[in-house]
């Protein structure tokens, strides 16, 4: 079987459609017929990381494919980038100004949750220019 692929254009600072990509993968993968658990990680992973688009970057892409092995998710966006990833990978660390913290977004657990529900998870940024994490999560 071919992979599928879904992709899901995102748009900076619009957090009226902000979980709608991770939302519709979600649906999509319980019509498959994708173990429970599998599709809550990948719901939770991928709405981390579209919020996190939203927030920080210029717009973006989330790219997912899905094949009967895996589902890997790569959310590419152009962004300012990561200056220091091992700081943000730290539970409570967030760069996200006060106007988001107040819609009750940017607490920092982003990247964390991404690694803790994904099996493989992958980031490769530079500094004005973007960030693209690729996660995956294995099914077989």
């Amino acid at each position: 079987m071919d992979a599928i692929v879904l992709k899901y254009p995102i748009s900076a600072d619009d957090f009226t459609r902000a979980g709608e990509a991770s939302s519709d993968v979600k649906s999509k993968l319980k019509q498959m017929g994708v173990s429970p658990e599998a599709v809550r990680k990948v719901a939770i992973a991928m709405y981390e990381g579209e919020i996190n688009m939203v927030i920080h970057a210029k717009g973006g892409e989330i790219t997912v494919e899905i094949t009967p092995e895996n589902i890997r998710m790569i959310l590419a966006d152009v962004g300012p980038g990561i200056p220091d990833i091992d700081l943000a990978m730290k539970a409570g660390y967030s760069t996200a100004p006060d106007e988001v913290r107040s819609l009750g977004f940017g607490a920092g657990m982003g990247l964390p949750n991404m690694k803790k529900y994904t099996d493989d998870m992958k980031i490769e940024t530079e500094l004005g220019v973007g960030t693209t994490i690729t996660m995956d999560v294995h099914l077989a």
